[in-house]
């Protein structure tokens, strides 16, 4: 019994971190440049017991990459980004943060900022500010702005390792522990204005994986009481023949 319930236990914990990042993806289906969650797990063994008991991990949370659909808005700040690349925006204090959200703004004084209000920089890692009154920017590939014929600066974009760990910041952005490389040639990434990408996020791929779960853990649940039941009916019988 011990040991169905410690095995029992690893599963609802596994199960329940699976929920807990298919809900994180459903809620944000529909927030631009989103990367959806998923969970890695693998097994432990215990040898312990006379034989070897297998349990499985609470599991490991990552970022999917893969890019989203792109959409057209025709608003010259709206920016997609194409390729294995990321804009880089200032967080707070020296933190920088990497996304693909390329809803920018301009304030009144120029800046060129996030949608959530977080200055964009360019590949040397300084605020970009255009002219307010220059009329509306015309981005290139390469990320370059000008307004009015004269190049005001370049949008960096920055390519993170495959094997970094990201970790999340607000609901579009990742801080990698390894640090990104600019972008120099734009064959094979560049910026597209007047769109945006949108989540990655599969939605009938989560609704198939929550159907899955939650079968699991009925039977989880099925197989708990089960145990429970057999081993209150072995006291009971156990008890008896020592009455």
């Amino acid at each position: 019994m011990k040991v169905v319930l410690h095995v029992a236990m690893a599963g609802q914990l596994a199960m329940r971190n699976q929920l807990s990042a298919i809900a994180n993806n459903v809620a944000n289906i529909a927030t631009p440049g989103f990367r959806a969650e998923g969970s890695r797990f693998a097994t432990l063994v215990s040898r312990q017991q006379p034989a070897s008991v297998n349990f499985v991990t609470a599991g490991e949370t990552y970022i999917d990459t893969r890019p989203g659909a792109l959409k057209q808005t025709g608003n010259p700040l709206d920016v997609a980004v194409r390729g294995n690349a990321f804009m880089a925006i200032k967080g707070p204090g020296d933190t920088i943060v990497y996304t693909r959200d390329g809803r920018l703004r301009m304030l009144p004084t120029g800046e060129l900022v996030s949608a959530t209000g977080l200055p964009v920089l360019d590949v040397s890692g300084s605020p970009i500010v255009l002219k307010p009154a220059a009329g509306p920017p015309r981005i290139a590939r390469d990320g370059m702005i000008t307004q009015n014929g004269q190049q005001i600066g370049a949008i960096g974009l920055f390519r993170i390792d495959e094997h970094a760990n990201l970790a999340r910041y607000g609901n579009s952005g990742v801080i990698p522990d390894r640090e990104p490389e600019p972008i120099v040639n734009f064959r094979d990434a560049g910026i597209v204005q007047g769109f945006i990408e949108t989540s990655n996020v599969n939605g009938a791929m989560e609704m198939a994986h929550l159907i899955r779960i939650s079968s699991a853990m009925r039977q989880l649940n099925t197989t708990l009481t089960d145990s429970e039941r057999t081993a209150l009916e072995a006291i009971r019988i156990l008890g008896g023949e020592n009455a």
